[in-house]
């Protein structure tokens, strides 16, 4: 994957759509899970692209000029009430279209043609037999598989659209009219199961809206570092930071562009793993050479959620502790006047956490990050908002950051959450809960580690369960808490499998935890996959 180096559209949930001059293909979301998915897809092949509102309309889409449109799929049929519509002024833009599965029959239906409930709907992966093996299906092997999934089929194609591709049950699979560079696919392309799928999205991104491949990261780092220091000016800049890629990768980039005027806040809340907070302060000033505000705050976490059982009570608790810290060193500190922020493009497509500050147009910081945990800043904190990363997918973070010199070890850093361990631990934490939890994780990472397995997963931890279990040691009956292994494989973290590791790996993980830390006795391992279950435990 690659990247380009424009201005961050404005999502769909924004007021309006400034006008960029740059190679893009845009998205018009009709509900399907898979919008984003396209989005990346196309950005593999190194053209930019954005996710709006099927509400979007042509003028916006003229100011916006993008190379192509693609119309995603959807869970309703066109023939529903209510069902999403496009403005049928986009067919007369000039621009092409592909429609995917959805987008495809609301293209017929719009048009002319005409799109009915299937004899038999077609779920999962079906050999497409190509037709017309030019523009669209150029180089897509005839008969290969891709994934089908709808209960509609078109029955009539509107005037000047011919046949490129069929399947066993559909006989309109592909469709075409090629003078207005318009074009349908009744299957999903953007999904990994689609073997020829990346194919043809490069043929349309390539061929038919006759892109260049312009997204890459040196351009973007480049364009960033500008942007920032454009925006910024002699100001200061105030960053959480945090120890993930996403704060780490932003902090790099901030300091490359305004060096001493940011300032980053390391809070440890007490709930990080084994020599992680010594180990990230020390990398960053020692090594980076990137100043880090230590704030030693365990205590007052802790307290928070003594005596606390119900996850979500801890959660809260702790994203309200971190709230008052940060406002208090945010005060110590300052003045500031932006917030830097960690947000990514899913972050801009699914969210509406900012507010307009109606004196400035500026946006200005009402919620720190949903994904660390944390809560949201309190309304009379305002910063204005420096969000260099909100154009950006996670992979497309982990590249940038290891272009401008982040390690390994932080790069592809497994996913941990912003309460840490306090929700690793079931139940009730505490000092001594912590403690052990802490050491077996640290087993954990430095057997995966040794091995070379560590990027085999999404993610691997332990988790101290609340009960206790008769054992015997040394001839002597313990009693004391288990340790659950979770170890995962996943794409994205929507879904997960367990992770099939070798027996002798479990049995040396087992045998130096029950050996290795005090008040543990047993190790069990969870082989439940998301979904039914869910990642974290708690």
């Amino acid at each position: 994957m690659s990247l380009q180096t424009e201005q961050p559209l404005q999502s769909s949930s924004d007021a309006s759509l400034n006008r960029l001059d740059r190679q893009m293909i845009v998205i018009l979301d009709f509900g399907s899970q898979y919008s984003e998915l396209i989005a990346r897809r196309i950005r593999e092949t190194q053209v930019y692209s954005e996710v709006l509102s099927y509400r979007t309309t042509p003028e916006q889409l003229k100011q916006l000029n993008p190379k192509g449109i693609i119309f995603s799929g959807g869970p309703s049929s066109v023939y529903d009430v209510g069902a999403p519509h496009c403005d049928p002024g986009i067919w007369d833009l000039g621009i092409p279209v592909l429609g995917v599965c959805y987008g495809m029959q609301l293209m017929v239906q719009q048009l002319g043609g005409e799109v009915e409930r299937a004899e038999r709907g077609e779920y999962g992966k079906a050999s497409l037999y190509i037709d017309d093996p030019t523009d669209l299906l150029t180089n897509v092997e005839d008969g290969t598989t891709m994934w089908m999934s709808h209960g509609d089929s078109v029955a009539r194609l509107p005037g000047g659209f011919e046949l490129l591709a069929h399947t066993d049950n559909t006989p309109c699979a592909a469709i075409a009219h090629h003078e207005r560079k318009l074009y349908g696919v009744q299957f999903h392309p953007e999904v990994v199961h689609s073997v020829g799928g990346l194919a043809l999205i490069r043929n349309f991104v390539y061929h038919v809206c006759d892109c260049e491949p312009t997204w890459t990261t040196s351009a973007f780092v480049e364009e960033a570092v500008r942007e920032i220091r454009a925006k910024v000016g002699d100001k200061r800049v105030l960053l959480a930071l945090s120890g993930g890629v996403d704060s780490s990768t932003l902090a790099f980039l901030l300091h490359r562009a305004i060096g001493d005027q940011l300032t980053c806040v390391f809070i440890d809340q007490g709930f990080m793993r084994k020599y992680e907070p010594e180990r990230l302060v020390k990398l960053f000033q020692e090594q980076f050479h990137i100043p880090v505000e230590y704030v030693d705050a365990r205590e007052r976490f802790l307290s928070q959620i003594e005596g606390i059982s119900d996850p979500e009570v801890k959660r809260k608790r702790i994203g309200h502790e971190f709230i008052q810290v940060f406002e208090e060193e945010s005060k110590r500190l300052g003045p500031f006047d932006y917030l830097a922020q960690g947000t990514l493009y899913p972050d801009v497509i699914e969210s509406a956490d900012t507010n307009v500050d109606p004196k400035t147009g500026e946006r200005v910081a009402v919620k720190i990050k949903s994904h660390h945990n944390v809560g949201g800043l309190p309304k009379d904190l305002r910063f204005k908002l420096v969000e260099p990363l909100r154009k950006l997918f996670k992979d497309e973070v982990r590249k940038v950051g290891r272009s401008i010199g982040l390690p390994e070890e932080i790069v592809n850093r497994h996913p941990f959450p912003g309460p840490g361990l306090a929700i690793r631990i079931l139940g009730e934490v505490s000092d001594d809960k912590l403690d052990i939890l802490r050491d077996a994780d640290y087993i954990v990472r430095q057997e995966i580690n040794r091995r070379g397995m560590y990027h085999d997963f999404w993610q691997a931890f332990a988790v101290l369960l609340p009960i206790r279990s008769v054992g015997v040691m040394g001839d002597q009956r313990t009693y004391a808490y288990p340790i659950v292994l979770r170890l995962v494989s996943s794409e994205d973290g929507m879904t997960a499998d367990w992770s099939r590791v070798p027996y002798d790996f479990l049995e040396t993980v087992s045998n130096r935890i029950v050996n290795e830390v005090r008040g543990v006795n047993r190790v069990v391992y969870d082989i439940t996959s998301k979904p039914p279950g869910t990642i974290e435990w708690e």
